[in-house]
């Protein structure tokens, strides 16, 4: 067994409390093989990632199919939630801190200077909006 960077190979957790290890990341278009690879996973499947963000996303997503989990492992973020009465929630996260995206809730980030972190998210379903 070898070591790898999350940040480059993520981790797939599936059925039967399986993780797999994933070819490395190669852009956008990676979510689509993603998808298929495990797709009889369906709504149980997460994938655990790990970006670092030197600027505010640019867009809104949202994940139908369960909840997300966001960990701040270094510098700081502002997670922006919209939820389906209309109601925005911002959370300041740190170096440590988690917060939950509910399943089928918008949410974006906004970084001021860098910030990474770790996201294990039901994939399945997932929407993208501009911002």
């Amino acid at each position: 067994m070898s070591a790898h960077r999350l940040s480059e190979r993520f981790i797939h957790l599936g059925l039967g409390a399986k993780a797999v290890e994933e070819p490395p990341f190669a852009g956008m278009e990676w979510y689509a093989g993603y998808g298929a690879r495990h797709a009889a996973d369906g709504a149980e499947g997460r994938l655990v990632s790990q970006y670092t963000f030197t600027e505010s996303w640019t867009s809104w997503e949202m994940h139908p199919a369960g909840d997300e989990v966001v960990i701040c492992t270094h510098g700081a973020m502002v997670l922006v939630q919209e939820f389906g009465d209309g109601r925005v929630v911002t959370t300041p996260l740190s170096a440590g801190e988690y917060a939950i995206n509910p399943a089928g809730v918008w949410h974006t980030a906004d970084v001021a200077e860098s910030a990474t972190a770790i996201f294990i998210t039901a994939g399945e379903g997932t929407q993208h909006r501009e911002r």
